[in-house]
């Protein structure tokens, strides 16, 4: 699944994670097993019933019928490398003005613009 989803690239994954956010309507942050089968099938990734089995088995260790979406990121597409973890605390850093250990959307805005 790894594989797939490597070369499929990057649209693919930004737009499932976009799309489990619009379908997480409570925000609770996990996914059902019909919604992550959904979402599979919506972008093109369906698999045979026996390995989604597998992957479902994988994914929800805990037995809880559910998906956190961070743990389903994690799993699918491992530790970020040391570059990339390396430019994330510089940022952080930079946010993190007075040093506290947290960022306030203040400091966000200030440094951020989406446009």
């Amino acid at each position: 699944f790894r594989e797939t989803l490597s070369k499929r690239g990057f649209q693919v994954i930004t737009g499932l994670g976009k799309y489990f956010r619009q379908i997480d309507k409570n925000r609770s942050g996990f996914l059902s097993k019909a919604a992550l089968k959904e979402a599979l099938k919506v972008f093109h990734l369906e698999m045979p019933e026996g390995d989604f089995e597998s992957l479902w088995l994988i994914l929800d260790d805990s037995k809880s019928d559910k998906v956190d979406y961070r743990e389903f990121t994690h799993a699918i597409f491992g530790e970020m490398n040391e570059y990339r973890k390396a430019f994330v605390r510089k940022a952080y850093m930079k946010l993190d003005f007075n040093k506290t250990g947290s960022v306030p959307m203040v400091n966000v805005r200030k440094c951020y613009c989406a446009k």
